[in-house]
């Protein structure tokens, strides 16, 4: 495998390297808590898990993380799932998160922008003082630590505000997007029965206005512990009867109150996709997250109060929690409200441009997007003050390394691209931006400190430059405490440590390679399996989508009844494209020569399109129960998917094969 890229596409120069905030973090710690002080960051990486204990100490000290309550060891039980972190300690998230407020009151933490592309600033005092005003208001609803508060918002500053609140007084935060329908937000909310529900009157989007009030009202009449509902007018209507006005619960000037909470006190629910049932729900804790996500943005980001941290995100996905964690560092975030291709591809490098963004963060998909619509971002905005360029969401093929780095490198020699990959479950990345290595194409640079990631085979055992299995092998602080209404537990164990007991399995096929950098392949739970070959589907859309006929894939292995398999490959094409012998030809020939005769489709099959998540990932173990023929209603959550319509199809093959 890392013969394949034996060259790095990039390596920081040497001021980078030691100006870098994990550079002076790893001379400390060797000076402080005995790290190795020479080997570079595979050192100090194999010391932060090896030590783990004194690792985490490590990290809590270098960001001087307030406890309120001191801690009685490190961890108190290893053991996964089960593991106890900082047992005695008290602290609270959202205090650390306006830390910034004393020092740098007029400067901005947020910048909003909506599809106007005019960034709107909120500063650390203003956005203090908020939370101060709304926290108070909380308690004088009846709000106590460990209720739950409910955010039906887009991404815009009041939901920063109302989750910052909700912490400070020790509830627990769970949002949806305004686009989510209403079952598939009461899938969520129902599970953990919030006291209070945030709410938008609706949201603008690809330069149209949805209105959401009749969802709001469905909400509001299946969530029977709801004691308050605030209304937002972001479309500037009244608010409906018995809902509280949100400028009435903002409007005092209160300084935060924050309550001290145990260290794996819940700070909010995320949920899985939810595409074959009820979505988990996952709890992470405000300790937990807390120290996770100071390492990832303070160290592997390298974010300080210097930077702008902009990621195209929103409410339902874990990445929007990411970037508000942006504000522990003291990094003014920016918070983008609207599609992210209006009003044109373009679109999301012009605010990167406008908001002097220093580190932008977007999906793959968003990335190949941009280059097959011809977008050239170095040439035509100015980004010289962007660092780095981290995607997320499904793997950044090799060709979407090459475009960006041969699309800044006249201008920019020196961008990072960092290709992360974490999940929902830990709220947190288990591979990818280290600012003091190489980036070699198609390659995440390498595990996060402090996760003892190996790749294992079937056996259980380690493998190196082979495909296997993405493990954890050690506690992380971010991963679940629980789920909500699991309460033995056996929900949590059978959905990472069935398979390796002990052992955290995240079900994606990676290869950690011999130079330690690490490559993801797609999701396990829908491997293909060909002749004993195991493949990852995130290689054939890879090769597949280079293609510029093709807009998008989905490839899917069905194991049939007479012990045969059959694979077939579909696509949706570009207007004006058509399924003849020629596009057919090509696409076998594509898969063939980049990947193996073994990957090439039993079938090219033309579709209407690709479903998603609602969070945008295309569903392929929904797609292949189908075609196995289980019938919708038990194959996939419909309140999951971004177009239901789009299965028909797929049922209706399924019909027609049987």
């Amino acid at each position: 495998m890392p013969s394949l890229n034996p060259e790095p596409l990039w390596r920081p120069d040497p001021q980078r390297i030691a100006q870098a905030q994990v550079t002076k973090f790893h001379a400390w710690a060797a000076d402080q808590h005995g790290a190795p002080s020479e080997g570079g960051y595979p050192a100090l990486h194999r010391w932060s898990v090896d030590e783990l204990e004194t690792f985490w100490k490590a990290v809590t000290e270098w960001f001087d993380v307030r406890f309120s309550t001191p801690y009685a060891r490190v961890l108190g039980d290893r053991s996964m799932p089960g593991a106890q972190w900082f047992p005695g300690a008290t602290l609270n998230y959202a205090e650390h998160a306006l830390r910034a407020a004393a020092t740098r009151p007029a400067e901005p933490a947020l910048l909003y922008v909506d599809e106007t592309h005019e960034p709107s600033p909120v500063t650390w005092s203003e956005l203090r003082r908020q939370v101060g005003s709304l926290a108070a208001e909380l308690r004088a609803l009846g709000v106590r630590p460990g209720d739950r508060v409910s955010g039906y918002l887009p991404n815009i500053p009041q939901a920063v505000v109302a989750f910052l609140a909700t912490a400070a007084v020790g509830g627990v935060w769970t949002s949806c997007a305004p686009d989510f329908g209403a079952r598939s937000v009461l899938d969520r909310f129902q599970q953990v029965e919030p006291v209070v529900l945030f709410t938008v009157d609706g949201y603008r989007y690809g330069g149209k206005e949805h209105d959401r009030r009749d969802v709001v009202a469905e909400l509001r009449a299946e969530l029977p512990t709801l004691r308050a509902v605030v209304h937002i007018p972001l479309l500037g209507t009244e608010p409906p009867r018995g809902a509280l006005e949100w400028s009435a619960l903002t409007a005092a000037d209160e300084a935060p109150v924050f309550e001290p909470v145990p260290f794996d006190h819940p700070l909010w629910v995320l949920y899985s996709s939810g595409t074959t049932g009820l979505p988990k729900a996952i709890v992470q804790s405000q300790g937990g997250i807390l120290i996770e996500h100071l390492k990832q943005l303070g160290l592997h980001c390298d974010l300080g109060p210097e930077d702008r941290f902009f990621w195209y995100t929103s409410t339902g996905w874990m990445m929007w929690n990411f970037l508000v964690s942006g504000l522990l560092t003291g990094t003014t975030i920016v918070l983008y409200d609207g599609s992210p291709g209006y009003p044109d591809t373009g679109a999301q490098w012009r605010i990167a441009e406008r908001t002097g963004a220093t580190l932008y963060g977007t999906s793959a998909a968003y990335v190949m997007a941009c280059r097959k619509a011809a977008v050239h971002p170095a040439r035509d905005f100015d980004l010289s003050k962007v660092q780095c360029v981290a995607t997320t969401g499904s793997p950044l093929p090799p060709d979407g390394f090459r475009w960006l780095h041969d699309e800044f490198a006249a201008s920019r020699a020196d961008l990072w691209i960092a290709s992360v990959s974490g999940g929902t479950d830990v709220c947190s990345c288990f591979a990818g931006a280290v600012p003091t290595l190489p980036v070699h194409t198609g390659e995440l640079q390498a595990p996060g400190l402090g996760t003892d990631l190996q790749s294992w085979d079937a056996n259980g055992h380690p493998v190196i430059d082979e495909v296997g299995e993405l493990v954890v092998t050690n506690p992380m602080p971010s991963m679940p405490v629980r789920f909500w209404n699991d309460p033995d537990g056996s929900r949590y164990h059978d959905s990472y440590f069935d398979t390796y007991p002990g052992v955290w399995r995240h079900g994606d096929w990676i290869t950690v390679t011999s130079r330690g950098s690490v490559v993801i392949h797609g999701r396990s739970d829908s491997t293909l399996n060909r002749q004993g070959v195991r493949m990852g589907s995130a290689d054939i859309y890879e090769v597949v989508e280079r293609l510029p006929e093709i807009k998008e894939s989905l490839v899917i292995g069905i194991e049939q009844p007479d012990g045969g398999y059959w694979m077939p490959l579909f696509v949706h094409l570009a207007s004006g494209a058509a399924l003849d012998e020629a596009l057919l030809g090509r696409i076998k020939q594509a898969i063939r020569e980049h990947l193996s005769p073994r990957h090439v489709p039993d079938e090219v099959i033309e579709v209407p399109g690709v479903p998603h998540t609602l969070t945008g990932k295309r569903i392929e173990v929904p797609v292949k129960r189908l075609l196995q023929g289980t019938p919708l209603e038990k194959a996939v959550n419909p309140g999951s998917i971004d177009n239901l319509d789009l299965l028909h199809f797929y049922e209706d093959l399924a019909r027609k094969r049987a």
